[in-house]
């Protein structure tokens, strides 16, 4: 079966910078898979995200998305650091946000919304105002209106590093659940090797300055996976050993 998403060729290069952030950057991703990418500080691993996203147009390169087009759908979505609500507008209403101009009778937008509520865990917080909630109830806001689309590919912008430990933990699980009733592709950011290894099935290193892709490595761990286990952490301590 051919990738949901192809990377080739890819380069970002800011117009003031001497030379390119990343370049000749080739990925691909299958339907289902969960990929984390991981690097150093000022690599570029949110900015290929980025690029990934059409958020920031790449220097050289193609994205190529292989997915069915439907008008009830959107193909990608966002899940940014800090969950970005909207404070006017109470957390079932900016869930719905990215609702607006799909293919949907009022009634099917219900239901997508107590759909992806239930499954971010947030049911009964949806009429309170985002000032209202914690840190890790902001994060599941953001994880459900970037659900609520339905995409083929959840883009994932070190999602959980602003919230403490034991929060960043049920957050990872609620995400491992999530992922497997809902068949998304994940593209993954993060710092952290141990939550890398820990959510995906595989682990792409950016290293180097213009970065490239050091290694592509497979974990081959059966879930669900325990955080101490030692073979988890012989993995990760191999993966540090690329940047």
């Amino acid at each position: 079966m051919a990738p949901v998403l192809t990377v080739s060729g890819l380069a970002y290069s800011y117009a003031t910078a001497d030379r390119p952030i990343f370049k000749d950057l080739g990925l691909s991703v299958h339907a289902g898979e969960f990929i984390a990418i991981v690097g150093g500080s000022g690599v570029g691993k949110s900015t290929l995200l980025r690029c990934i996203g059409r958020l920031l147009r790449p220097t050289a390169g193609e994205v190529s998305l292989n997915v069915v087009h439907d008008p009830s759908r959107r193909q990608v979505a966002f899940v940014f650091q800090d969950g970005r609500l909207m404070p006017w507008r109470r957390l079932r209403r900016n869930v719905a946000y990215g609702l607006k101009g799909l293919s949907l009778t009022h009634q099917e937008r219900e239901a997508r919304l107590d759909e992806v509520l239930s499954l971010a865990l947030i049911s009964d917080l949806a009429q309170r105002w985002p000032h209202q909630l914690s840190g890790g109830q902001i994060q599941r806001a953001g994880i459900a209106r970037a659900l609520a689309v339905h995409p083929d590919l959840l883009l994932m912008d070190e999602p959980f590093s602003a919230v403490d430990a034991i929060t960043r933990q049920r957050l990872q699980d609620e995400l491992l659940n999530i992922w497997g009733k809902t068949g998304a592709a994940v593209l993954f950011v993060t710092h952290d090797i141990d939550e890398a290894v820990y959510l995906a099935d595989r682990v792409v290193v950016l290293s180097g300055s213009p970065a490239s892709i050091k290694a592509d490595r497979q974990v081959n761990l059966p879930r669900p996976r325990n955080r101490n286990a030692a073979d988890l952490r012989q993995v990760a301590y191999s993966i540090m050993q690329d940047i």
